[in-house]
């Protein structure tokens, strides 16, 4: 008898049922396809902000030490502590090694022109090959830890081209100051040393490096006299945001317990990446750009508001449309229901059946609007991305309580209205 009523239902109003069904698929696939995409929006959104640069620097612990007790800006020299240029593949061994996307050694010094003026050489990589013990292939540099700089005439260097080991790139201004073009040769001299360059390239980089010569490592390390080594590392890291455990132990990892120590390590905040670095390279103190990294934290945390607030939206909507959907068909439906009364039936057994037809037609609904959630996760991951979004097993249980909870939320209206009908007025005409 009660199969026989549900399906009398369900074929009987099916134009109805079929509304209903499409309103929950549509909450379903909003909240499928928000969820999906705030899971797994952190690292999308890390990686589309490591093209503007790097989160994290390691200098020399004499250099940094200094730094911290006299305030001395970024480029001015304090000691002679460097760091050994051959450390640097170490930063691929850390607990979080493919966490590091990218990363680029700076060696600075203060050249001569011919026409006896001063400029800052910056010596860096640009796009250097690395072979790992690990056997990854990486190529690391400024070409992509620099991807907003716009070189407005010529070419960026390459290494792998033997000839480009005595070219240079050139900023923007000074090149405009000094009338350079590309392929113009210009003599560079450091004490007692001097080296004639083909500026390669001129760049603009919208700051003070459009005031500087950028350089091939070996060439500057040459010039200087420091064969192996560097005064800097940049690092671009992907991140997690930083907490209250982050936070603590940004301050003193050895006054976290065992068990806070271990989740904070195997976390990757990004003090743990700096702590790790130190820990692999010698001599290192790695420290985080604290505007990148909290505004990358900033970012995510708006993003996955945003999608809860899209989510808790749609499944209101489907609330609201479920209600009136289920209302509309109690009404049409309640003489039915007055007659099943005034023969004997409970409000229980009238309730669970109706609510039995809502949520067979909620399961159905929530099923499609699943499969409709998930090809709407890929079109935002494709489109804002360029990537797929990966589906998550947890979702599917959320989104089904989810679904659950709205769908008897919109139907509660309708079943007050079945507690409150009569059968003597529905069944003489009076309702």
């Amino acid at each position: 008898m009660l199969l026989k009523m549900i399906r009398g239902v369900l074929f009987h109003q099916k134009g109805k049922m079929l509304l209903i069904a499409f309103t929950i698929a549509l909450g379903a696939s909003l909240a499928t396809g928000m969820l999906n995409v705030m899971w797994d929006v952190g690292d999308k959104v890390n990686q589309e902000l490591k093209t503007y640069g790097a989160n994290i620097t390691v200098k020399p612990k004499d250099s940094s030490l200094l730094s911290d007790i006299y305030d001395v800006g970024e480029g001015e020299q304090l000691s002679a502590a460097y760091l050994n240029e051959d450390d640097l593949p170490k930063l691929k061994t850390i607990f979080w090694a493919f966490n590091i996307v990218d990363f680029t050694p700076f060696l600075e010094a203060d050249v001569k022109l011919s026409d006896d003026t001063d400029v800052r050489m910056v010596g860096t990589w640009f796009n250097h090959h690395l072979s790992l013990p690990t056997g990854e292939e990486l190529d690391a540099g400024v070409v992509s830890m620099r991807s907003w700089w716009d070189v407005t005439e010529g070419e960026w260097l390459d290494e792998s081209d033997e000839s480009d080991a005595s070219s240079v790139m050139a900023g923007t201004l000074l090149a405009q100051e000094k009338g350079w073009k590309a392929g113009d040769e210009i003599t560079l001299s450091f004490q007692d040393q001097e080296q004639t360059v083909t500026i390669r390239g001129i760049y603009d980089a919208g700051g003070d490096e459009d005031m500087e010569i950028f350089a091939p490592l070996d060439l500057v390390q040459e010039l200087t006299g420091q064969e192996g080594k560097v005064a800097q590392i940049e690092v671009s890291a992907l991140t997690t945001p930083d907490n209250d455990l982050a936070i603590r132990a940004a301050r003193n990892p050895s006054a976290l317990s065992s068990r806070d120590y271990e989740t904070w390590y195997c976390t990757a905040y990004v003090s743990a990446i700096c702590y790790q670095i130190q820990e692999a390279i010698p001599n290192a103190s790695a420290e985080a750009v604290r505007q990148v990294a909290e505004s990358e934290g900033a970012i995510l945390d708006k993003t996955q508001l945003l999608m809860i607030l899209i989510t808790a939206l749609s499944l209101l909507g489907a609330a609201l449309g479920i209600s009136n959907l289920v209302t509309a068909s109690v009404m049409e439906r309640s003489k039915e229901i007055g007659l099943l009364k005034a023969i004997g039936a409970k409000d229980r057994s009238i309730t669970g059946v109706i609510m039995i037809e809502i949520l067979v037609t909620a399961l159905l609904g929530g099923v499609v609007g699943y499969f409709m959630g998930f090809g709407f996760a890929q079109l935002i991951g494709r489109s804002v991305f360029g990537s797929a979004i990966e589906m998550k097993a947890k979702v599917i249980p959320i989104v089904s309580v989810l679904i659950a909870l709205v769908t008897l939320a919109g139907s509660l209206p309708a079943i007050r209205m079945v507690l409150r009908l009569r059968p003597a007025e529905v069944l003489h005409g009076g309702q």
